[in-house]
């Protein structure tokens, strides 16, 4: 028996391995196992690859053999169709389950097995953490979790847990599910057939003479950035929840274009005091640190474990925001005095660049993670962190929090355009970044060793050369000896200098170039995002174009698109405008630590100068 199927539908292969299908094709299959939903096997053309066993229907075909009643003289198309015709297709859902299996399909027509579903008939179903992005943080952190952090309890223990349609807030109080006036449903959720690439609901048949519906398809990759953010869902139509007026992230039309509106109450957090502190009765040991938030001017103490948690949160949380990314952990030496200390200037710049995003500034579990005193109220810090944990505006829901202008005023090409210009000024500055860091790190290596030992290698032999003077033991030559001797110890000094000085000018370039490097690797997710979107809105332009989609649908995809690209556009803005006031502020401050240096050298050789004049 010959191992074959025949195509359902038509089917277009986008990427490496694939093949297309086209409409009764018949297909030689090298296995009829599946493969997570994929079927392998060799098409009328001879390519070999892989396709949706949804879109085919296996058959069995005994070897070549006589010919059947019709003769020598039966057509050719037909000499694949097995005997007693094709085996009907599976009927589809009762209409009574459609709306819990899928959207509403347009009248009269039909979806085949798996169409309404996320991920079509026998497909791989990828978790919702990797649908819409979940960040895990790092349980290999050099700060392990404890009693103090974990516990088995859960949100529903705790006073105010989400429960009968109330959302807690931070402080403990809850609001009414149906009648708050600071809470609404938004969704956009519509009647357009979604129809999956590769996993999904291929095109309906339609009734003879009715308009046809195509379907804006999904991505094959499903462990995209574009699907796990949940950018795919959102500009699909498929997220819908309840928002908060508190939550609501507005962009508005700048005098450069589009950027997230201010925050109205800005604010500044100090990092202080680091301190070594134990548990357990001095079995574990940890670093604690005091911030103190220019807003409430409350101390709290963190660890760096609060930190790595409070990160994962946000980079889960927002997914077209470049959240800076944390210090590097490190596995030994965590209680040295020059770690603690690079640490410490590593969670400034991070945190001088979380309070001056206007919408970072703002989020709740920033605004907990700051005010929260959590060793004197931890059923407040235990209830806090689970509701940021339990956060229903994330993956597709986030993109429903934004609040744009008027679509109009974004042009697709232009937004394209600037997106494009953006990606090539991110790696070129990516590539300048690394090598300027290098060259940094080099000739601060060279002045920490090979310039201070240099330098002292010639004072030793102006030493020498006073010392080989003495002996000579001329009154009128003391002074000489003298003069030269401090000129030796004047270069032993200058040594020292070459060797401090990368302290207090080269090192915050380098950590500055880090920070930055971390926000440079978190745009091409960011930019994937928008231009998958993008990429939807040029799909339904086809359909429409071909006739196959009506308008006012493909007019929804590009509505959510804009929104994306809004908040992109707003992101990039806010990332130039804190570029130009970081490196401005950074190359002021080191020209004048250069300056200061070679003060501080030139004032040693004039000092060195002057002791000749008596002689």
């Amino acid at each position: 028996m010959a191992l074959r199927a025949r195509a359902l539908y038509d089917f277009k292969s986008e990427n490496p391995g694939e093949i297309s299908l086209r409409e009764h094709e018949v297909l030689s299959l090298c296995s009829e196992q599946d493969i997570e939903g994929w079927l392998e096997g060799i098409n009328s053309r001879g390519d070999r690859g892989l396709f949706p066993a949804s879109y085919v229907q296996v058959i069995r075909t005994p070897e070549p053999g006589p010919p059947a009643d019709g003769g020598p003289g039966a057509p050719a198309r037909y000499a694949n169709v097995p005997p007693g015709g094709f085996e009907p297709l599976p009927a589809a859902p009762p209409a009574a389950f459609q709306p819990l299996l899928q959207p509403q399909a347009s009248p009269g027509s039909f979806q085949p097995p798996g169409a309404g579903f996320p991920y079509g008939g026998g497909a791989p179903q990828p978790s919702p953490q990797q649908l819409y992005g979940g960040y895990q943080a790092s349980l290999g952190s050099d700060d392990d979790w404890d009693d103090e952090w974990d516990d088995s309890s859960t949100v529903a223990d705790e006073p105010g847990a989400l429960g009968s349609g109330a959302y807690p807030d931070l402080d403990g109080s809850s609001s009414a599910g149906g009648g708050a006036a600071s809470r609404y449903r938004l969704s956009t959720r519509s009647d357009l057939s979604l129809g999956s690439r590769g996993v999904s609901a291929p095109p309906p048949h339609q009734a003879s003479g009715a308009k046809s519906s195509a379907t804006v398809s999904r991505n094959l990759n499903r462990f995209s950035t574009f699907v796990k953010s949940g950018g795919e869902a959102f500009v699909l139509g498929e997220a819908s929840g309840f928002v908060k007026d508190g939550d609501k992230l507005c962009v508005v039309l700048g005098p450069y274009g589009p950027e997230w509106q201010e925050n109205p109450y800005p604010f500044q957090c100090t990092i202080d005091d680091p301190t070594k502190q134990t548990k357990f009765k001095g079995m574990k040991s940890y670093i604690s640190y005091k911030l103190v938030p220019t807003h409430t001017q409350v101390p709290v103490h963190r660890r760096y474990k609060h930190f790595d948690w409070l990160y994962a949160r946000l980079a889960e949380k927002f997914p077209v925001i470049s959240v800076p990314h944390l210090p590097e952990k490190q596995a030994t030496g965590r209680f040295e005095e020059d770690f603690i200390s690079k640490r410490r200037k590593g969670l400034i710049w991070w945190m001088n660049h979380m309070a001056s995003h206007p919408v970072l500034a703002q989020c709740d579990v920033f605004q907990h993670f700051l005010t929260c005193p959590s060793s004197t109220d931890e059923k407040a810090w235990k209830q806090g962190k689970r509701k940021a944990e339990k956060d229903e505006m994330v993956g597709a829901n986030f993109f429903l929090t934004l609040s744009t202008p008027p679509a109009a005023a974004l042009d697709l090409q232009e937004v394209e355009s600037k997106i494009d210009g953006f990606k090539s000024f991110t790696k070129k500055m990516d590539d300048s970044a690394l090598q300027l860091n290098h060259t940094a790190n080099e000739f601060a290596r060279k002045q920490v060793t090979g310039f201070k030992k240099e330098y002292q290698k010639v004072g030793q032999s102006f030493r020498g050369l006073s010392q080989a003077f003495e002996l000579d033991q001329q009154a009128f030559s003391v002074g000489l000896n003298q003069a030269i001797a401090f000129t030796g110890d004047a270069y032993d000094a200058i040594g020292e200098l070459f060797a401090e000085q990368p302290r207090q000018d080269l090192d915050p370039v380098m950590d500055l170039l880090a920070l930055y490097q971390g926000h440079l690797a978190n745009f091409p997710d960011i930019i994937h995002v928008q231009k998958g979107a993008l990429t939807k809105v040029k799909e339904s332009r086809r359909h429409v174009e071909e006739g196959k989609m009506e308008v006012q649908k493909a007019d929804g995809i590009q509505d959510r698109c804009n929104t994306i690209s809004f908040a992109t556009l707003a992101e990039i803005h806010h990332f130039h405008q804190i570029r130009v006031r970081d490196f401005k502020s950074q190359m002021q401050h080191f020209l004048q630590q250069q300056i200061i240096f070679f003060q501080k050298v030139t004032q040693k050789l004039e000092e060195a100068l002057h002791k000749y004049d008596s002689v």
